[in-house]
């Protein structure tokens, strides 16, 4: 069964059974402080997971682009990818565990046909904040006994902690809940597929998380039904959550955190494409499928010599470059442009390794393009400026590679026989300044060399040289639900009256670009070809500040994409919407609105809620984007 086929029978599956199609959104999320990329298919659905009414019902179903950094150092074995496509299904507020989990058993076993024999599952284990999830355990009881299995905990059914069986928050506070994950033992599938549990390294037993890679997690059942908040007195603490279950592997201190039950209980699952096509197949790795063999062919033959997991370094990289190059990041030393300029280099660097003189990326690109031109059409559309940021991005680094390799080379014998073998933090931000080696790469060449870097100590470098302060990418490279404080919601709304004011001073040809918003601040970037003149910024100012003090209602309504584009409104990520659309208007019923755009919310319900509005700085992004960071007090 094709990747294409298994995406196909899973749409076709849940839409019987009453589930809405939702349209794949942008890797860059909307107006989501936290997280640096979509991580997966619940992203663009947070405002419906906390209550809002989503315009096409209950029960959702999609296939989500995704991106996931934390596993990078990852890729290369059977299951990490970078870029993959999430299968999911959402119920909001309307089945629970026992609908959730049926749909599971059935689809893996009666629609893909795998052998019950082969599937073990966890379940929350409990703990202060939550009990252990015994309704999830006589769930697939029953499922296993409708298959002739009995099943019991610690045979077939595993018990885990918050690290392995919850899912989120992925940021500081929101949604979350106890999970339950069903996996495949690789062992018993396919033909002549070896074991490969290693009892020195993960202890005597072999069970579904001891991570040797026998047990791949295929599926995964999230019961969001908690909400966590901050204690009173709290400090702040960021939640990441780690490469293996993207839970944080640290539950957070009674102190910290609190649980409180949510008014709406939701479902969301999460499939990965890429290792359900290659368990179905038979394959030995994520590696081994139709997604990457077009990709492997376009450059491997031109190898000087072979290394099975800088192949796969490779051809992941420049898959996931691709995606969010047509996505609209370009490279950079911040956020997402950092992330692509580290994929990048980080393949030119393998491809060099391996032999590869001249330049090789456009292959890969182009293969890419090819693999998935069918499913995401706009890959085409784009190929020009998807092969051009590309090739330039590795033309810079080759200038400057052999350059900070032969530093790197100079530094380590010159400290040869000191005890401490650690590179320290100048010289390894002078080859991030200077020679455009991401700190994860410096990072690398040092391990395989015996070497440490001063992480910490670049990191100040870091911050005191580029006067990032919390947009450091660093600290983001993992996933996280966008903060829906009070604070956040105000700079959403003003986010609203900025985009209207830019384009009733400047004209209709700016656009929103992208946003990020923090409790702290707002970040708006826009299409404009040149520096906004003082006059100009005071007039965008002084008239996001006169609709603050109107007091003018917001009011969301849902309506079809026609009704909205008629009515006029605007938005940034059109493509992702369905037939109904979640709409914001500002302005008094009867007047001509002040603004109307397409968003998932959520907003403050009256502008002077918002509060005095004040731009900080304006600057420029990249060729015809313009940036604006702004506060309200």
């Amino acid at each position: 069964m094709t990747a294409k086929e298994i995406k196909a029978k899973f749409i076709r599956f849940f839409e019987e059974r009453g589930h809405a199609r939702i349209p794949n959104a942008s890797l860059i999320p909307e107006n989501d402080p936290t997280v640096l990329f979509t991580t997966a298919g619940m992203h663009p659905l947070v405002p419906y997971l906390l209550g809002e009414s989503h315009p096409l019902g209950k029960r959702l179903v999609g296939v989500q682009r995704a991106i996931r950094t934390g596993d990078i150092e990852e890729v290369g074995d059977n299951r990490h990818n970078t870029f993959f496509e999430m299968l999911g299904n959402w119920s909001l507020g309307d089945y629970f565990k026992k609908e959730a989990i049926h749909f599971s058993f059935e689809f893996l076993t009666k629609e893909l046909g795998l052998n019950p024999q082969h599937l073990y599952v966890t379940v929350f284990e409990g703990d202060a904040d939550a009990p252990r999830d015994d309704e999830s355990i006589h769930l697939w009881q029953s499922e296993f006994a409708s298959a002739g299995i009995e099943a019991n905990v610690g045979v077939r059914i595993y018990l885990y902690p918050k690290a392995q069986n919850w899912w989120g928050p992925a940021g500081e506070t929101g949604p979350c809940g106890p999970d339950t994950e069903m996996f495949i033992d690789t062992a018993t599938v396919g033909e002549g597929r070896p074991s490969p549990h290693d009892a020195a390294r993960y202890g005597a037993t072999c069970h579904p998380n001891c991570d040797c890679g026998r047990f791949i997690e295929i599926w995964n059942d999230v019961f969001m039904e908690y909400n966590r908040v901050k204690s009173s007195g709290s400090g702040a603490w960021s939640s990441e959550r780690n490469s293996k279950r993207n839970s944080d592997p640290r539950p957070p201190t009674p102190d910290q955190y609190r649980y409180e039950p949510l008014t709406q209980r939701n479902v969301d699952t999460g499939m990965g494409v890429e290792r359900v096509t290659y368990v179905l197949q038979g394959k030995e790795t994520v590696f081994d499928t139709e997604l990457f063999s077009t990709i492997f062919a376009s450059f491997v033959p031109r190898l000087a010599k072979r290394d099975t997991r800088s192949e796969r370094i490779i051809a992941d990289h420049l898959k996931a470059a691709t995606f969010l190059i047509a996505d609209g990041v370009t490279p950079s030393n911040l956020d997402q442009g950092y992330v692509l300029r580290r994929l990048i280099r980080r393949a030119v660097r393998y491809g060099k390794l391996l032999g590869m003189a001249d330049s090789f990326v456009r292959s890969p690109i182009e293969a890419t393009i090819a693999t998935y031109k069918e499913e995401y059409p706009y890959l085409t559309e784009r190929h020009d400026d998807i092969v051009s940021v590309a090739v330039q991005e590795e033309k810079r680094f080759r200038g400057v590679l052999a350059q900070g390799l032969q530093r790197i080379a100079k530094l380590l014998a010159a400290s040869e026989g000191r005890s401490d073998r650690v590179i320290d933090s100048k010289t390894v931000f002078e080859l991030f300044s200077t020679y455009g080696f991401p700190v994860e790469l410096t990072e690398e060449i040092a391990k395989e060399r015996g070497y440490t870097i001063d992480r910490e100590g670049f990191k100040a470098e870091f911050l005191h040289h580029q006067e990032l302060s919390r947009q450091g990418a660093e600290k983001r490279f993992a996933g996280g639900l966008a903060d829906h404080s009070q604070m956040s919601i105000r700079y959403h709304t003003a986010t609203h009256l900025l985009h209207q004011a830019l384009r009733t001073v400047l004209g209709d040809h700016v656009f929103q670009k992208g946003s990020n918003i923090t409790p702290e601040r707002l970040r708006f970037d826009f299409s404009h070809p040149v520096k906004l003149t003082a006059e100009e910024l005071t007039r965008v100012e002084e008239l996001v500040n006169e609709k603050v003090k109107e007091a003018l209602p917001v009011k969301r309504e849902i309506m079809s994409v026609a009704e909205a584009k008629r009515l006029g409104a605007i938005g940034l990520f059109e493509e992702k919407y369905g037939d109904e659309v979640s709409v914001y208007t500002i302005g008094r019923e009867g007047e001509a609105p002040f603004s109307r755009e397409f968003c998932g919310g959520p907003h403050v319900t009256n502008t002077n809620e918002v509060g005095t509005f004040r731009i900080v700085k304006e600057e420029a992004l990249s060729a015809g984007v313009r940036r604006i960071k702004a506060v309200v007090e």
